[in-house]
């Protein structure tokens, strides 16, 4: 198994290549790392390959914010320049510079 490099990084804006939420990168995992059951509730025909960065977000969508777990096939970069106002972000990051969120020192390992 070939592990390929995060085509986006930790605090950086991204919104869902099909569904209409967007979020901050908080957590990568090179390839896959969920549970079977997850990966099986995907419909066959939409399911992402394991072998690939899958992104945990801080996510939003016009209804709600909540935690996502994302293929990087199903993630472009986000280029509005809007805040994500999930209630999490101001535990994890300490603002924003040049469009990316800023780690708080206090959460990096």
């Amino acid at each position: 198994m070939t592990i390929r490099s995060a085509k986006f990084g930790i605090g950086q804006v991204v919104r869902h290549r099909v569904h209409p939420f967007r979020g901050v990168i908080f957590d990568v995992d090179p390839v896959f790392a969920n549970t079977e059951e997850w990966w099986e509730s995907i419909p066959e025909n939409v399911r992402p390959v394991k072998e690939q960065p899958y992104y945990h977000l801080l996510a939003e969508n016009a209804e709600t914010t909540y935690i996502a777990y994302v293929s990087e096939q199903n993630l472009l970069t986000d280029d509005s320049s809007e805040p994500v106002s999930h209630p999490q972000v101001s535990e994890m990051f300490s603002g924003m510079k040049n469009g990316c969120y800023v780690t708080r020192h206090d959460n990096t390992h």
